[in-house]
């Protein structure tokens, strides 16, 4: 059984006036919803033997601010090609994992992130899976589960969405419609 949590960064600041789409940090928003993920975290028990990471600023932060909450340092690996990947390459990413893991925390973008799930989890009238298609809002995280013992054998269609968190679920002032 292998088990994969994605986990989308938190909320960026797009009025910081950084060139690079790549610089973009979090706004205080953000800093709240991935401290509060962490925490959510930490109360559940989830536990990670692997952690990879987009090395985009907003990443980093998303997962600094996760730390604190969580309790511990994450240690990601730190992976260019999860910077804005698409669904494809996540698998591709996905099936490189090693072997040896067993329960992988990978931290990136959208819409690679949604559709990724989307691509994994049967549309077998899952309320989460619904949220999912609905949208994968800034620091939310979906945990799935695979009935195999190795990455590469993981395909569309066979994943379990075991839980889909929103920030909003935890605090509605981190909901969309509030500053």
């Amino acid at each position: 059984m292998k088990t994969l949590t994605l986990l989308r960064h938190a909320k960026s600041g797009w009025d910081d006036p950084v060139s690079r789409d790549f610089d973009r940090p979090l706004n205080p928003k953000g800093q709240r919803a991935a401290a509060m993920m962490g925490r959510h975290m930490r109360a559940l028990a989830l536990e990670f033997d692997h952690v990879v990471a987009s090395p985009a600023v907003r990443v980093k932060e998303t997962l600094e601010h996760l730390a604190s909450g969580y309790g511990s340092d994450l240690a990601p690996a730190w992976d260019q090609r999860l910077y804005l990947a698409s669904a494809g390459t996540l698998l591709d990413l996905v099936r490189e994992l090693p072997q040896g893991a067993e329960r992988v925390l990978l931290t990136g973008h959208n819409p690679g992130l949604e559709e990724l799930v989307l691509m994994l989890v049967p549309d077998d009238r899952n309320p989460a899976r619904d949220d999912v298609e609905i949208k994968f809002p800034t620091a939310s995280l979906a945990e799935m589960r695979f009935a195999v013992d190795d990455w590469e054998k993981i395909s569309p269609g066979r994943g379990e969405l075991v839980r889909f968190v929103r920030p909003r679920d935890l605090d509605p002032s981190l909901g969309p419609d509030t500053p």
